[in-house]
């Protein structure tokens, strides 16, 4: 979703791209760090995570100093004003009633006070009362926080790199739709089975859109596993990666949109805007999945 603070990919159904690591202090947690050019892009545990039947979030957090990412009382960057702008979206008017699902691993146990935090710093409303397992916001929207079976109050392990990306993922739902619902769904750990079986549930109560910020490789069985994302009538989106040039599943899932990066910046022309595609963002022939009859390049034989 993103350009360059945190990560350069949206999964909300709507592709939009956003600064926003100041406006969330003390959320690098563990991290790998890595130079690159005048920039410490840290690369949670999360994001390094390869073993076959597991995902890892695509998650970039550029900071600029080894080890965290600089948080400041006032945040620097694009607030959820410059999003609705830049994509013309309505989210002063509409959204009511929607249901918007992200699907992540493990627990982010200060999902909801983050989100709240958010939501006040941008005058969109916080929470009435937070509590561990979800509020009501001012406006009359809601978060609620079940584990991968649905249930409120039990719930996976704490995990800070993927509690990056959950407060993430939850502040960019309030960002651009403040009035819709959010339904955060935790998968009891980061393998494929649990994440899988946790979108499912987001579809069983009754998510009008599910978000996964996660991929992995692929593999000769993924196919069996695409009943999953097959719910008709729920915009499924996916991470395509944040690694470059490459498939991720379930991102090359014939029942997902799979949505790549840009970089978004402001520009002096009508729109007010310029934007860009992101080079990290993941693309390319999937190894297994079919063909689709409205797919009609040359350059994927899949």
């Amino acid at each position: 979703m993103r350009s360059r603070t945190f990560r350069s990919v949206a999964t909300l159904g709507v592709s939009i791209v956003v600064i926003i690591g100041a406006a969330m202090p003390a959320m690098a947690g563990r991290a790998a760090a890595t130079r690159s050019g005048s920039h410490t892009i840290l690369r949670p545990k999360c994001a390094l995570h390869k073993q076959a039947g597991f995902s890892h979030c695509d998650l970039r957090l550029v900071g600029t100093s080894e080890g965290q990412a600089k948080a400041a009382a006032t945040p620097s960057g694009y607030g959820p004003g410059d999003l609705q702008g830049a994509y013309a979206l309505p989210s002063g008017t509409a959204g009511t009633g929607q249901t918007v699902a992200i699907v992540d691993a493990y627990d982010d146990t200060t999902a909801v006070a983050d989100v709240s935090a958010y939501r006040n710093q941008y005058g969109l409303g916080g929470c009435q009362t937070v509590a561990t397992t979800g509020c009501t916001f001012a406006n009359g929207a809601w978060i609620h926080k079940v584990n991968q079976n649905g249930v409120q109050g039990s719930y996976p392990s704490n995990n800070q790199s993927w509690a990056v990306e959950i407060s993430l993922d939850v502040d960019m739902v309030s960002a651009v739709c403040p009035r819709c619902n959010i339904l955060l769904v935790e998968a009891s750990s980061n393998s494929n089975a649990n994440l899988y079986a946790a979108v499912d549930t987001a579809a069983r109560l009754g998510a009008n859109e599910i978000s996964n910020s996660y991929g992995g490789s692929e593999s000769s069985a993924e196919t069996s596993s695409d009943s999953h994302f097959n719910h008709p009538g729920i915009a499924i989106t996916v991470s395509s990666g944040d690694g470059g040039y490459g498939v991720e599943y379930p991102a090359a899932s014939p029942y997902v949109t799979a949505v790549g990066g840009t970089t978004l910046s402001h520009a002096s022309n009508a729109r007010g805007w310029a934007e860009g595609a992101w080079s990290g963002a993941g693309s390319g022939c999937s190894a297994y999945e079919p063909k689709q009859s409205w797919q009609t390049d040359p350059g994927c034989a899949r």
